[in-house]
């Protein structure tokens, strides 16, 4: 296996592997795990595996969970499928920075994304690294958030075009988690600004140390956490991967963000996607 690092933040290309041999070779699959580590999304091209592979490979990480908006194989429970055709004009809950599932109390660990079928041109997905953009903070700033929290919601977001009572009960079944807006990474000991799409307000901003009199408070919290939000969007952070069919990426989503690009209407995009089970963020 050859390890090509595809920018200076994050990313590398995985050369001369194909990732349904790691399923039953223990070193081989230890390599990918600190190759994870290390640069935080691995790429693989030509991986023409079955569902069941995918499935197996993914769960060599841990437990995979479903998604209570997005579809999953019914043979296959655990593999998303995030299939966007030219009749959903409208889908686009992908197109924003974000750590997926972060409105759980846990978090996933990662995930195994593998390419079905995509546009000629357009659909690519990019990755942030969130330990740098936490490390480049100014240090005032990371005084401030130090001790903050921040709550994340799905029905902000994928509940928000949903009528009211489903809406209503799609919360009650995942009630807002409440993160720290720094975790820590519970392998690397590094710390990571966790923020992203899915965080709705910081819980515990409003202190007599940071506020004046109340008129501070909103002003103050959204302008702190909307420039917190922003930091995925900074490329000298990112990488930016083109999909071609049976290309697959594997990344950690306790470390990362990811984006989407939608600008491939009126083509097809199916992606299929096994999601690991993560830890509560401490």
């Amino acid at each position: 296996m050859r390890i090509e690092p595809l920018t200076c933040a994050i990313g590398a290309e995985l050369v001369g592997v194909n990732i349904a041999d790691a399923i039953h070779d223990d070193g081989l699959f230890s390599e990918i795990r600190a190759a994870l580590l290390r640069h935080r999304v691995l790429f693989l091209r030509e991986q023409d595996i079955t569902r069941a592979e995918h499935v197996a490979f993914a769960r060599r990480f841990g437990e995979l969970e479903d998604h209570p908006v997005a579809g999953s194989d019914p043979e296959y429970p655990g593999l998303v499928r995030i299939y966007k055709t030219p009749d959903q004009p409208n889908d686009r809950y992908e197109n924003a920075w974000h750590a997926d599932a972060t409105w759980r109390e846990a978090p996933q660990f990662g995930a195994v994304l593998r390419c079905v079928e995509c546009p000629p041109v357009g659909g690519d997905t990019m990755w942030a690294n969130m330990a740098l953009a936490y490390e480049n903070l100014p240090e005032h700033i990371k005084t401030q958030i130090a001790d903050l929290r921040a709550r994340h919601s799905i029905e902000a977001s994928f509940g928000a075009a949903m009528p009211i009572e489903k809406r209503h009960a799609l919360k009650a079944q995942f009630p807002d988690a409440e993160h720290p807006v720094v975790r820590r990474h519970p392998e690397t000991g590094e710390k990571i600004l966790f923020v992203n799409a899915f965080t709705t307000h910081l819980t515990n901003y409003h202190t007599p140390d940071r506020v004046r009199f109340g008129q501070d408070a909103n002003p103050g919290a959204g302008d702190l956490l909307r420039y917190l939000i922003s930091q995925a969007y900074i490329p000298e952070y990112q990488v930016r991967w083109r999909w071609q069919k049976n290309s697959v990426a594997i990344w950690d989503n306790r470390s990362t963000q990811h984006y989407a690009v939608m600008d491939y209407p009126p083509c097809h995009r199916k992606m299929e996607r096994a999601g690991i089970v993560g830890d509560k963020p401490y």
